[in-house]
This record gives structure tokens, C-alpha cells and sequence, in this order.
């Protein structure tokens, strides 16, 4: 690989890169590109996934989160077309090829690669950007099902390309980030906010403020966890996701429901003290007690954000995993969304939250991962401690379920 690619290594995969693997790795895809399509040559962008720092389950109800750009990445090789075709071909599934001069709605696309290729073309039309097609061939570490969001990733990697080759890379990640849920939410069919975008497209740390919904306020934060001798691991408890829909469904309506009592659509608009005021009224009128709980999260981890914002800015290592492990615990106990009710004899984040607790002892903090109830946690482990943190949960959910994670300085990007 070009000593371009290897300068920018450490701030796509951390200073502990494994420089062979992943020159092995450009070495593939861009061995691939020439196989599938006969250029030897190709451009290449890399889109990373994210981790969630907090503001759990708060971006719906337009609050604060934090979220990290992290060194699991989707990487494509591309070549521009003169025509109309984009061609995506991604490791392990089939080829997706549409032609772009058309860009209706299609029912059938609906939950697939193409809808997201004709929606993120769409939103670029929208803005007056002539576009054209491309090639590309795509592979990704972004563990799918593991909370790191590897849709977003796929889809700012698609707008960056088409903002790359069509726009003069002049569309800001947050915009990257409007366009990829635009299509996300318009044509493949899931509602979704940007908090998963963002923290792809946008790199390192980012507190997000989603008070004005179609304007989030983004600040980037420099922090190095691996400074203070941490490891952030991510934890796949490998339970299934079937049949969670309405667990996941229930927790905005909820929330929006004692919005609701004040003539407001979200909980942002609602002052926490009119809701301690009104809280026996609000009560008797929705007969929902968890709807209480989950608004009372909501106000905390709201607060909670700008707390947590201030601990990295201000480098304070333990009122940060304080303030983690709070909410963590108010996840748990207030949100409810580190189980399925309707299936309690499914308790594997639980799980692991109570190993990760035994083993840090007092250290660290852990806490669920995004959306929750069946899934992924998050922990702050000391490097003394990481064999051992990683070695108890492979014993309780097999070899490889944990991963050490770094954060990814460089934002969504061609990157040779």
C-alpha cells in the first residue's frame, strides 16, 4: 500500500493498527474492483461505524446524545461511470445494480441496498447536483447486529461517493448524514433519527443536539480513552433480535404520550419540573406507569449529556465512567429497554452488565448499548483488566463476542 494509506492508518484504526492486515485488506478490495469491473485504478472511501456514549434513546424525543465515529469501517473501491448505473456489489451479498434516472419509490425495494442507492440518488437530484452512475465494490468490519450501526455506515459511504464524484465533496457530513437517513426513513422503510449518521460520517467524538431536528448542533470533542490506560469494549451478548419490534416501538410513543399531557409532540418542549409538578395528573390520565419512568430518563440523560460533554472537554476520567455508569443504571432501571418484557427468561445484556460489574469491581463503568433489550453493551475497562473482562464474557457468550474498540479520528472520506 502507498505511504498515503499508512500515514492516515492511525487516525482511521487507532495508533494499535495492525498495518499488514489491513494492507492486505485495501490489497483485496482493490484486487476485487479489477475483477468485477475491469479498472485497475480505483478510488477508495472509507465510512466508519459508531458507538453510542450517551443520550440513550433520547434523539427521538430531540434530545442530546454523544456518539464516536470508531475504527470498524465499511471500505469501497469506485469508478465513475458515464452513464446512468450504479453497481454495488458488498462482500457476501448479491450485486445491486439500478439505473438512477429513475428515482420513484419502488414498494418492492422496500428493506434492500437498492432502495438506499435510488433514495441517497434522489436526495443529491433534490439539491439540484447532476449525478451520474458508478462502480463499486464494497467489504466491511462494522459487525452487523451489533449496535455499530452498520447500515449508517453504508449509507454516508454512498452519499460521500456521489458527494465526491458529483458535488466537489462539498456536502458537510451532517448534510452526508440528512441525506443517508432521508433515504433510510423515505425509501428503504425504517424510521430512524441521526444519531447513528452522524457519528459516522462526522469522526472522532460528537455531542449532538437535536432541539432543532432538521439543524442538530454538532460539536467534536478530542478525547483519547487510551490515555488513561482504558479499553472501550463492545460486548455481543448474541441474543436475537426477532419479535423485539414493538419492544423498540413502544419507547418513543411512550415518552411522546406524557409529552402529549402538555400539547406538545416531544418531551424536549416539556420542562422536568412541570413533570414532578404534574406527575400523580399525568398518571391518572395515561394509566402508564413505564411511560412515567421512560419521560424521567429521558430528563435525566438529557442533563446527563452535557455533563458527560463537559468531563471530556475538561479530561476528568472518573466523573466521566461516574456519570456513564449512571446512565447505565437509569437505562436499566428507568428506560427498561435492558430486556424484553415480554420475554423476562431472555436476560443476556443483564447478563453481562452483572459479569462486567464483578469483574471492574468498582472500576471502569458498563452500561447497554443503543437500542437494547436484546444485543450489545458497553464497557470502560482498565487495560490491566482486559484479558480477564474478555475471557469471562467469551465464557458466557462464545469466542469473539467482545471486541476492543478505538475511536476513529477522520470523518467519512476517500481516503486513496
Amino acid at each position: 500500500m502507498t505511504k498515503e494509506l499508512h500515514d492516515k492508518y492511525p487516525a482511521l484504526y487507532g495508533k494499535n493498527v495492525d498495518v499488514e492486515e489491513m494492507d492486505a485488506r485495501f490489497a483485496s478490495l482493490i484486487s476485487d474492483h479489477k475483477d468485477l469491473f475491469g479498472k485497475s485504478d480505483p478510488l477508495v472511501f472509507s465510512a466508519a461505524g459508531r458507538t453510542e456514549i450517551a443520550g440513550n434513546h433520547t434523539d427521538h424525543n430531540q434530545g442530546k446524545v454523544i456518539g464516536a465515529a470508531i475504527n470498524l469501517d465499511t471500505i469501497a473501491a469506485v469508478s465513475a461511470r458515464d452513464d446512468s448505473l450504479v453497481t454495488f456489489v458488498s462482500q457476501g451479498f448479491p450485486k445491486c445494480t439500478i439505473d438512477i434516472s429513475d428515482l420513484e419509490i419502488k414498494e418492492e425495494e422496500k428493506n434492500t441496498t437498492a432502495s438506499l442507492l435510488r433514495g441517497i440518488a434522489r436526495a443529491f437530484k433534490d439539491r439540484n447536483i447532476d449525478i451520474k452512475g458508478w462502480d463499486a465494490n464494497v467489504t466491511s468490519k462494522v459487525l452487523r447486529g451489533s449496535g455499530l450501526s452498520s447500515s449508517a455506515s453504508v449509507e454516508v459511504l454512498i452519499a460521500e461517493i456521489f458527494n465526491y464524484l458529483y458535488a466537489s465533496d462539498s456536502l458537510s457530513p451532517v448534510e452526508l448524514s440528512i441525506i443517508g437517513q432521508y433515504a433510510e426513513n423515505v425509501y428503504f422503510g425504517k424510521p430512524s433519527g441521526l444519531l447513528d449518521q452522524i457519528s459516522c460520517a462526522n469522526g472522532g467524538i460528537v455531542g449532538i443536539d437535536f432541539q432543532d431536528k432538521k439543524n442538530p448542533k454538532v460539536e467534536a470533542i478530542d478525547f483519547d480513552f487510551s490515555a488513561f490506560d482504558l479499553d472501550m469494549i463492545i460486548t455481543d451478548t448474541r441474543g436475537c433480535h426477532a419479535d423485539l419490534t414493538d419492544e423498540y416501538a413502544a419507547v418513543p410513543p411512550e415518552m411522546k404520550a406524557v409529552a402529549g399531557f402538555y400539547g406538545k409532540e416531544n418531551l424536549r418542549e416539556v420542562e422536568f419540573q412541570d413533570f414532578l409538578r404534574d406527575i400523580r395528573k399525568i398518571r391518572e390520565t395515561l394509566h402508564n406507569d413505564r411511560a412515567l419512568l421512560r419521560a424521567y430518563h429521558f430528563f435525566k440523560e438529557n442533563e446527563r449529556v452535557s455533563y458527560i460533554l463537559s468531563n471530556l472537554k475538561n479530561e476528568d476520567i472518573d466523573t466521566f465512567l461516574y456519570n456513564v455508569q449512571e446512565s447505565g443504571n437509569s437505562s436499566f432501571r428507568f428506560l427498561q429497554n435492558v430486556y424484553p418484557s415480554s420475554e423476562p427468561h431472555e436476560q443476556g445484556v443483564s447478563l453481562a452488565l452483572a459479569l462486567s460489574e464483578e469483574i471492574l469491581d468498582g472500576e471502569g463503568a458498563s452500561r447497554v448499548h443503543g437500542g437494547g433489550f436484546a444485543g450489545t453493551i458497553q464497557a470502560y475497562v482498565p487495560v490491566r483488566l482486559r484479558e480477564k473482562y474478555i475471557k469471562a464474557m467469551e465464557n458466557l457468550f462464545g469466542e469473539g463476542c467482545s471486541t476492543v474498540i478505538a475511536i476513529r479520528s477522520l470523518p467519512v472520506g476517500r481516503v486513496l
